[in-house]
């Protein structure tokens, strides 16, 4: 397979996204990668969002243009129904926001990132993003981290975010495996956790593919500035991360027949750890590995831990 014949689905999730939504449909037709089919799950907008969609059907055709209504739960329970609809068939899937703008060669990239991959070998491909306001103006980039995606990173962060991600069929397949009913905390971080912990590849690359747009309706912001660390930093020291821990395992459910020997062992130390005195959990988790990917970070998971909040 080439990345001149692949066929991609790209997964847009919409709600009341009329502001931006146009620039970002543009563009996604704008690809370098020809072969893709645009998968729209609507959630119950009440602006302009579905005209602008009907619009973009009428030129590209219903065919390449599909328009679904959304379960109305929640953005990640939205993607996680489109991933795991089975009238949806395609060698790559691609997770799209409606506020965005993606680079030209964003689905060129991450195909041929990915294709080197035997097909059986789950993969997925992610990137930082440039940072921009609701004007276009570049404001930054999101973190840059340099240290090898992992099973035992992945339970305790997430590296990058869906509106940068590219999967492949054997990793969309094991997405269709989590229950419908299982929290989603967000789906970026479970597809990261699920293509890591069931012996798969993920490629982070340094260079950014998209704009990510930052404005007042963002629903998971870039995590760039003091202050939104701040604000991480305090949910997690709160017990809201931890609470995110449990949801993340219990979503885990019906993936954990398919973790690699080595996953299970490490899930199997972390959900202890949860569970153990101070000396005993501080041991475990060292002995499952878990990490952030900066200093700061693996300082607050340190403190997390011992205050067991993690």
């Amino acid at each position: 397979m080439t990345s001149n014949i692949a066929e991609v689905a790209v997964l847009l999730c919409t709600f009341n996204g009329e502001q931006f939504l146009d620039e970002q449909l543009r563009s996604i037709v704008q690809q370098t990668h020809p072969r893709w089919t645009l998968y729209v799950s609507d959630d119950g907008s009440t602006d302009a969002t579905l005209a602008i969609l009907r619009a973009y059907q009428q030129r590209l055709g219903a065919e390449r243009l599909v328009i679904m209504n959304g379960p109305r739960g929640g953005f990640g329970k939205n993607f996680m129904s489109l991933v795991g609809n089975k009238s949806l068939a395609a060698d790559y899937y691609a997770f799209c926001d409606q506020d965005d703008l993606w680079f030209p060669d964003k689905l060129e990239r991450g195909i041929r990132a990915l294709e080197a991959l035997p097909a059986a070998e789950p993969g997925l491909y992610c990137s930082r993003t440039r940072l921009i306001d609701e004007q276009r103006r570049h404001i930054g980039y999101s973190p840059l981290f340099n240290r090898s995606p992992s099973f035992s990173n992945a339970l305790v962060q997430s590296i990058a975010g869906a509106n940068t991600m590219l999967i492949n069929d054997a990793a969309r397949n094991l997405l269709c495996l989590v229950d419908e009913s299982a929290p989603i905390v967000a789906h970026d971080w479970l597809t990261y956790m699920i293509v890591c912990g069931c012996g798969g590849t993920t490629i982070f690359d340094p260079t950014p593919s998209i704009d990510y747009r930052q404005h007042s309706g963002n629903l998971i912001g870039a995590n760039s500035s003091i202050r939104q660390r701040l604000e991480r930093l305090g949910k997690m020291l709160t017990g809201r991360f931890s609470h995110w821990s449990e949801q993340n395992i219990v979503a885990l459910g019906n993936i954990r027949p398919f973790l690699s020997p080595a996953s299970a062992h490490i899930l199997q130390q972390f959900e202890t750890a949860r569970r153990s005195p101070l000396a005993r959990r501080i041991c475990l988790m060292q002995k499952a590995g878990v990490y952030r990917q900066t200093l700061q970070g693996n300082i607050t998971l340190l403190i997390a831990a011992t205050l067991n909040k993690i």
